[in-house]
């Protein structure tokens, strides 16, 4: 199977003897990290952390604001001055630190994998398998880029030597998401210290829990103070800090295209800091009449209901050529029927609760927006009314383009299944939206497979599989879907600056 960064593909943990979680795990750190220790809230304040499959408070967690970003940015700033240890280190004892960070990572796996379950309610054994691997491996995959990061050397006048270097930028502000806050970290904080960059790391507020463990293990690792530095806290005051700051270099944002907007904005009012974005999705799954129907129904469902559907690269919209239409709605059903909702922890469970209430709401809300406006549904549609946030996956068939659910990023466990007729008509409707993340084709038919690649509008597209990703393959969105790209080569561009060196010869006789 293919890798889904690193692990497998679809959502499907590889079959292993299966880890434990730790139901009683202890949370011990809460507080602002910066300069590798610990520290309070200038405020004071502190905000709460809770469990979506309980809806119980874990803890509270110190609410950094924009004098805990400052001083951070001045930790990191601090760091990055030329004779610091950070910049005295050579490039490959900086691959030797991410080496050892992976190296944690593996030892302290259930720990962090308990900790994303009890954070995000993804089930456990996809943090551990999916989640976690994916970390672990991009870790080392630019452990290994650190110290083959290299300029050229161009030709130009007789009399002259020119050449490049690919030097770090400074200071990195980086902003992750809630619903793989470990991973996307990691996406971000991997490429950055491989180029020899410091950052300063804000978690979403839903989720902090473990980029704030991270902090610990940066220190243990033996990384020099204010090289990495995590400040919780909400956007709009910690996020906005680190979006507005004029110190920090370069800004990394997973998220909406609503705050990625904001996000650009705020950097080009400050001091047009560069910045990468990944953004949201509404991302085709095309389904021909020729493909193999088992391989595309699984990969459908699992593209769609992988961690809840709260995805990025969620199929969320499925065309299905009409000969198969049937069928292939009949098979998506009776997947959707069989998947297991519940407990988190319990290694039955592939679908666990909803992020928050906020989140919730929005995809019960997009549900009844698909009834009223003609959609059929199929199964599903409703809450577990005795679980909190769980919802029943849901699969709706007969969607035309026009509906909400076939335009706006649900977010949730909901598959709209459209028919289509011919291949020019799916490539216009495929792009017909502002978006342009991912997109996926089945088909068994070469010429079809790679005309579809070519005309469709996304960063990525998948044949005949879907979240296949790789930490060496860059990963980003088309149109409002974002800017730049993370994993692989192309990723070390976004945290490196050119600078060209040209040397003019002596032209008296040695």
């Amino acid at each position: 199977m293919a890798a889904l960064n690193g692990a497998v593909e679809n959502g499907q943990p590889e079959r292993r003897a299966l880890p434990r979680p730790l139901r009683s795990l202890e949370v011990k750190y809460t507080k602002i990290f910066i300069n590798n220790e610990w520290h309070e809230s200038t405020s004071g304040k502190k905000f709460p952390t809770y469990n979506p499959s309980t809806l119980e408070k874990i803890c509270d967690i110190e609410e950094g604001d924009k004098p805990d970003v400052d001083n951070a940015v001045e930790a990191a700033k601090a760091a990055f001055q030329r004779g610091a240890p950070w910049r005295q280190m050579d490039a490959l004892s900086r691959g030797r630190l991410l080496h050892k960070l992976a190296d944690l990572l593996e030892r302290d796996r259930v720990i962090l994998a308990t900790l994303e379950t009890m954070d995000t309610g993804k089930p456990f054994l996809q943090a551990y398998f999916i989640d976690l691997e994916g970390c672990i491996k991009t870790l080392r995959y630019y452990a290994g880029w650190a110290d083959k990061i290299q300029g050229r050397t161009i030709p130009v006048d007789e009399n002259f030597v020119c050449f490049t270097r690919h030097e770090p930028m400074g200071v990195c502000g980086a902003i992750t998401p809630w619903n793989f806050p470990l991973l996307m970290l990691v996406w971000k904080m991997a490429p950055a210290l491989c180029c020899g960059n410091t950052l300063v790391i804000k978690p979403a507020e839903q989720t902090p829990l473990t980029s704030l463990y991270i902090g610990s293990l940066i220190k243990e690792v033996g990384f020099p103070p204010g090289v990495v530095n995590i400040v919780p806290g909400y956007g709009p005051t910690a996020g906005a800090a680190i979006s507005t700051h004029h110190s920090i270099d370069k800004i990394a944002f997973t998220g909406s295209t609503k705050v990625g907007k904001l996000i650009k904005e705020a950097a080009s009012k400050s001091n047009l800091k560069r910045v990468t974005l990944e953004l949201g999705g509404k991302n085709p799954c095309i389904v021909c009449a020729d493909a193999d129907l088992d391989l595309a129904v699984e990969c459908a469902h699992q593209g769609v209901f992988f961690n809840q559907g709260q995805c990025c690269t969620a199929a969320s919209r499925v065309f299905v050529e009409e000969q198969i239409y049937p069928e292939f709605v009949k098979r998506s059903v009776e997947y959707a029927k069989k998947r297991l909702v519940g407990d988190p922890f319990d290694a039955r469970t592939e679908q666990g609760p909803q992020i928050d209430q906020k989140q919730f709401d929005k995809i019960l809300e997009l549900i009844e927006s698909g009834k009223k406006e003609g959609a059929k549904l199929e199964c599903g549609g409703l809450a577990i009314e005795d679980r909190g946030l769980f919802i029943k996956p849901t699969v709706f068939s007969e969607v035309t383009d026009n509906m909400r659910i076939a335009k706006e990023e649900i977010f949730g466990p909901v598959q709209p299944i459209m028919k289509f007729k011919n291949i020019e008509e799916v490539i216009r409707r495929a792009n017909s939206t502002e978006y342009g993340l991912t997109a996926a084709v089945f088909t068994k038919n070469l010429d079809r497979a790679l005309t579809l690649a070519s005309a469709l509008q996304s960063g990525t597209v998948w044949i005949n599989c879907y979240n296949a990703l790789y930490a060496q393959a860059p990963f980003g969105g088309f149109k409002m879907s974002g800017n730049g790209r993370e994993l692989g080569e192309y990723a070390l561009a976004e945290y490196t600056e050119v600078k060209t060196v040209t040397i003019k010869l002596s032209q008296k006789s040695p």
